[in-house]
């Protein structure tokens, strides 16, 4: 994870399939302050994953550059969302025998390896790797060990994998724009961090990140994220379907989804007309109304469509109850008109929007639930580490072979 000392600045990056963000920040008085900010029309993804390398490198290159003009800084590394590959999540349980010692980092970094030693083999790699809960000889809800003493040393990580091929694309992509990657979130655990309280993480909270190309979740309980998934369905399969319905533009069809677009109707509808440019009309004097009521008409069955297949893997997931009452939508889709009252309907939560709330110097333009995931990323990058898993420990864990455990002797003894 990157450093909270340092002196340079913090970046973060996020990648998704409709926009590109970057925010550049430093520390200021003990609180970050958000001093550059890019943001660029993103080309080359879909459903979060990069289809064409040039055209997302380009993406990436303006919003940095942006960026980095405004804030007066030239950046080397950024922390990057992760919205594309599939990502996965699942609970392993590991227990290690301490034999009545102190447990250290030593024990902490064996549970890793355990953990990572229960992964499936294949084609993904592990993203995060975070404990949900420790136990010591069977006593339950202790957050951080290190410290204490007992014979077994119990806990339950929360791990998430992607696909690598998926990965390896976004990181070269990010190399090409001679960047580093310091550090990879997955998106809806990010936004969670920039908008929830401490009591909607304690008491239970979905987060549901409703973004272009991919519809994702996050379940947080007892302070840590506990549960995470990805819908391909985003805000560009409601702009594709008013597109087609309407016999216009992706671009007009934009317009119209924002201008007019809405998932709850309105007794009002079929008297309103919107005008419709037609694919191919050179004449804008060809004059193409239709009524509002058929505008709605096929923006709220994929509204309901997405919000359906979030309740059935709540469901799925088994951990509907843990995720309490309390819903908050994140991501541009979530702006949508009626987006928030047709989720309280359906999912029989209550619901709110999500907006940065740990970060300054946002502007209004930049300060709503569309920003959420790129806010969280510096939360990421900064917090006070809750689990007891340092990035340090992580890092040290994945070196399994005898090159790294010589270079972690080395670090110990020197």
């Amino acid at each position: 994870m990157v450093a909270v000392g340092r002196n340079g600045p913090l970046a973060a990056l996020d990648i998704g399939t409709t926009k590109v963000c970057c925010f550049v920040a430093r520390q200021d008085a003990g609180a970050l302050r958000v001093t550059g900010i890019g943001h660029q029309v993103s080309h080359g993804l879909r459903a979060g994953a990069i289809t064409d390398m040039e055209a997302a490198e380009e993406s990436i290159r303006a919003a940095v550059d942006a960026a980095e003009r405004m804030a007066g800084e030239t950046i080397r590394e950024v922390v990057v969302s992760l919205s594309g590959g599939q990502p996965v999540s699942h609970t392993v349980g590991v227990e290690v025998a301490i034999a009545g010692h102190e447990v250290g980092d030593s024990d902490l970094r064996r549970v890793m390896d355990q953990a990572r030693a229960r992964q499936e083999p294949g084609d993904r790699e592990v993203i995060h790797a975070l404990p949900v809960g420790y136990t010591i000889d069977g006593s339950r809800g202790i957050r951080d060990p290190r410290g204490m003493y007992g014979e077994r040393l119990g806990v339950n990580m929360h791990v998430v994998t992607a696909q690598t091929g998926a990965l390896r694309n976004l990181a070269i992509c990010i190399e090409r724009c001679h960047l580093q990657v310091a550090d990879i979130a997955v998106a809806p655990y990010v936004s969670g961090l920039a908008c929830l309280v401490e009591d909607e993480m304690d008491l239970g909270v979905t987060v549901i990140e409703m973004g272009g190309g991919t519809t994702s979740l996050a379940i947080f309980y007892d302070g840590a994220v506990v549960h995470t998934d990805v819908i391909p369905i985003g805000g560009t399969h409601v702009t594709s379907d008013i597109a087609r319905g309407l016999a216009t533009t992706t671009a007009h069809a934009e317009r119209l989804k924002t201008l007019y677009g809405s998932a709850i109707p309105s007794p009002s509808d079929e008297k309103e007309l919107v005008d419709v440019p037609l694919i191919g009309e050179q004449d804008d004097d060809v004059a193409n109304h239709v009524p509002r009521s058929m505008l709605v008409g096929i923006v709220k069955p994929r509204i309901e469509e997405t919000l359906e297949l979030v309740r059935d893997r709540l469901i799925t997931s088994g951990l509907e109850k843990a995720a309490g009452r309390r819903v908050v939508l994140t991501g541009g889709a979530s702006q949508l008109a009626g987006v928030r009252e047709l989720a309280a309907r359906m999912l029989d939560k209550q619901v709110r929007l999500g907006k940065p709330i740990r970060i300054k110097g946002l502007a209004d333009a930049t300060g709503g639930p569309a920003f959420a995931a790129c806010a969280g990323l510096l939360s990421y990058a900064t917090m006070e580490q809750r689990d007891a898993t340092p990035r340090r420990l992580r890092d040290e864990s994945a070196a399994t072979g005898t090159f790294g455990r010589l270079g972690r002797w080395l670090k110990q003894n020197f």
